[in-house]
């Protein structure tokens, strides 16, 4: 009888190793498959039981949460959410993420490892710490500024500090407020589904994922190249170039939007955006010389992160002599988004060298303790300082006596360049209205802010520089409002 009760008593030992053995093997080894499992709403429950951490603009929240009473609790709302919408992106329950609120994700959510001293404790007790803060770099004013210089026209802005790289004001116009998309049900599928059907393409970050032909304004990477390759070393010099002029290999003629041109030196051709002068330049730089001066100005980088990812400007590396001299005025294939431009200014206003961009300038926890500090970086050099300091003397003549006089601001220096690119089939579109500038109050060494601005639909003669009529103004107001801060 005894016998038979030990019997009894190993089986049921071995059946309770098996459960033990089973429990190990559900909750370690296959817990990632059960808790990707599509089926499984215990992830999503957990992640919407707390509030999440706040986006930040100068020091205060425009972001918050809402307690839905429902089983995904807590919903996302915004403030003023149209005029960040290109910052903060949205955090939907039925959508995910995007922009700030994705590449953040980790810290406003509360899973990030750098909330809390003892993560393994979170993770033994399947809890979470708060969620933590992400502070922009944007600023309030710059960012108002930019977004009543659109007033609801399709277009972008984009504003960099020149030494340090943060992203001041980052708008896309039309918008659209993220909070329409927070929660679920149909009446958050509706509104994805006009948001997306909208031919102004509201959700479209053109300052960021948007690339458009910079026209006139590239002319400033192709005087940057031909300065420090030599090909010009008088920019008062007389060129020798007609008007028009004949695109190298063709019977095609380039003409210019103006008179004056006819010979013109290369600080005339700047100031007066002309576009046969820059088009010669940049044939006799060569397309080896053009295309790593592009590449020294962030062109053709397919990894640049603000965190979130933008789209890759582009330079094409090879090229026929006629296409080239149309890339070096900012048509054929060129593009670049609002942000690239930016740069481009930034670069010119920093002496020459570019600084990385970047919109989140640090992280916390819910109590203000930080987490991570972004890492400034630079890009590299993009031209001499020598060549940074004669394209900034050519930059000021165009807002004090040339094509941008409508950036002027009384008690400031400001250089600028006005574009007006060209599109669609035959030309026939109405241009783009391009304006890039940079600014400083008089008497302060460094500039306070580089500035593009870029008009889809800018009502504009195509006999006028529709740049200084349509986006100069608003690059005025941004610059303006970074002075006014200093």
């Amino acid at each position: 009888m005894i016998r038979y009760i030990r019997w009894c008593a190993y089986f049921c030992a071995l059946l309770l190793t098996a459960l033990l053995v089973n429990v190990a093997r559900v909750q370690v080894w296959e817990a990632a498959a059960y808790g990707a499992n599509p089926a499984n709403k215990r992830p999503a429950v957990q992640r919407y039981a707390e509030p999440r951490g706040d986006i930040l603009v100068d020091g205060r929240p425009v972001t918050g949460s809402r307690d839905s009473g429902q089983l995904l609790r807590y919903e996302r709302t915004y403030t003023d959410g149209p005029l960040y919408a290109p910052v903060t992106g949205f955090s939907s329950q039925t959508y995910g993420t995007s922009f700030v609120e994705r590449a953040e994700d980790a810290v406003l959510s509360g899973t990030d490892p750098g909330l809390s001293a003892f993560p393994l404790w979170y993770e033994l007790s399947r809890g979470r710490p708060g969620g933590g803060n992400a502070a922009t770099t944007v600023r309030a004013a710059m960012q108002r500024a930019a977004y009543r210089g659109l007033g609801g026209k399709r277009g972008a802005v984009a504003a960099v500090d020149p030494a340090t790289g943060r992203i001041l004001a980052l708008v896309s116009s039309p918008s659209y407020d993220p909070g329409l998309l927070s929660g679920t049900g149909s009446q958050v599928k509706a509104a994805w589904e006009r948001l997306n059907a909208d031919p102004a393409k509201p959700m479209l970050n053109r300052a960021l994922r948007e690339t458009y032909p910079p026209g006139s304004t590239f002319k400033i990477v192709t005087a940057a190249a031909a300065l420090d390759a030599g090909v010009v070393t008088d920019v008062d010099a007389p060129t020798s170039t007609p008007d028009p002029y004949p695109l190298p290999g063709t019977s095609t003629l380039l003409p210019n939007a103006g008179t004056g041109c006819q010979d013109a030196s290369m600080a005339d051709a700047v100031q007066w955006s002309c576009n046969t002068v820059m088009a010669k330049i940049g044939v006799q730089v060569g397309l080896r010389g053009m295309a790593e001066a592009a590449d020294r100005f962030g062109f053709n980088d397919e990894g640049l992160r603000v965190p979130s990812w933008v789209s890759r400007s582009n330079f094409d590396t090879d090229m026929s002599p006629d296409q080239l001299a149309l890339s070096s005025i900012g048509q054929f294939n060129t593009k670049a988004t609002p942000l690239q431009m930016a740069l481009v200014a930034a670069a010119v206003a920093n002496g020459g060298e570019l600084k990385s961009p970047y919109l989140v300038d640090r992280t916390t926890q819910d109590d203000g303790s930080q987490v991570r500090r972004a890492d400034r970086r630079t890009l590299g050099r993009a031209m001499s300082p020598a060549t940074a300091l004669r394209m900034q003397e050519l930059m000021v003549k165009v807002v004090q006596d040339g094509t941008g006089r409508n950036a002027a601001i009384p008690g400031a220096v400001v250089g600028g360049k006005t574009g007006t690119a060209q599109h669609g089939v035959g030309n026939a579109g109405t241009p783009y209205a391009w304006f890039i500038s940079w600014a400083r109050a008089e008497g302060v060494p460094q500039p306070a802010v580089a500035v593009a601005v870029v008009v889809e639909d800018a009502a504009a003669d195509r006999r006028d520089i529709s740049g200084n009529s349509a986006a100069a103004p608003i690059a005025r107001a941004v610059m303006e409002a970074a002075l006014s801060a200093r």
